[in-house]
């Protein structure tokens, strides 16, 4: 039975592991074409961070228009994007960190600082998108933000968790790293007067 607690070396790939899974979701989020869609039938109207696709009831041919053609769709875009590529950072700097056999835990503390800034980026990203779009593109019927841009979400969300366990990595240190000597507790009254 392999048991994974604070102190089991083993289980330093967890943080990495969890990036990893950010990474995909991020990658979800760009290339996905869910990031708004028609609520209901007829369905009329999807778009991505990188355009908005209509259609006329009964047609199957989407026309699509550029979002790069605003300046807040670009601004959108590149915060997103540029969160995405220091999030990729931080995992490359996290698989490293975590492969030495001395971790540094000042470098540590360092990816948690950078994953905050991935947060801030992909925060702003993630609000000009819908507040934007709503007020410059003509919307018909009931439409949602739909399963890309959740995943764009969800790559944060899971980019701050991973934050604050990278800052606060360090102050467990010795219990990481197994250099704390076990304590032992006597429950015994006999053998009280033989600890002294």
């Amino acid at each position: 039975m392999v048991v994974c607690g604070l102190a089991c070396w083993r289980c330093r790939w967890l943080l990495p592991l969890l990036l990893g899974l950010a990474i995909i979701m991020g990658i979800i989020a760009l290339a996905g074409r869910g990031w708004l869609e028609s609520e209901s039938e007829p369905y009329v109207h999807q778009a991505s961070l990188w355009d908005s696709c209509t259609r006329s009831q009964g047609d199957l041919n989407w026309s699509c228009e550029s979002l790069m053609d605003y300046g807040w769709g670009r601004a959108a875009a590149a915060t997103y994007l540029v969160g995405f590529v220091i999030l990729v950072i931080c995992f490359a700097l996290a698989v490293i960190a975590f492969s030495i056999e001395i971790l540094r835990f000042n470098f540590v503390r360092g990816i948690g600082g950078l994953l905050f800034v991935v947060a801030a980026f992909q925060i702003i990203g993630l609000v000009i998108y819908p507040v934007k779009f709503t007020e410059e593109i003509p919307l018909t019927g009931d439409n949602m933000f739909s399963w890309a841009y959740g995943f764009g979400w969800a790559s944060t969300v899971v980019a701050i968790g991973c934050a604050f366990f990278f800052c606060c990595l360090p102050n467990w240190e010795d219990e990481v790293l197994g250099n704390i000597k076990p304590t032992y507790y006597y429950s015994s009254p006999e053998r009280a007067p033989y600890l002294n």
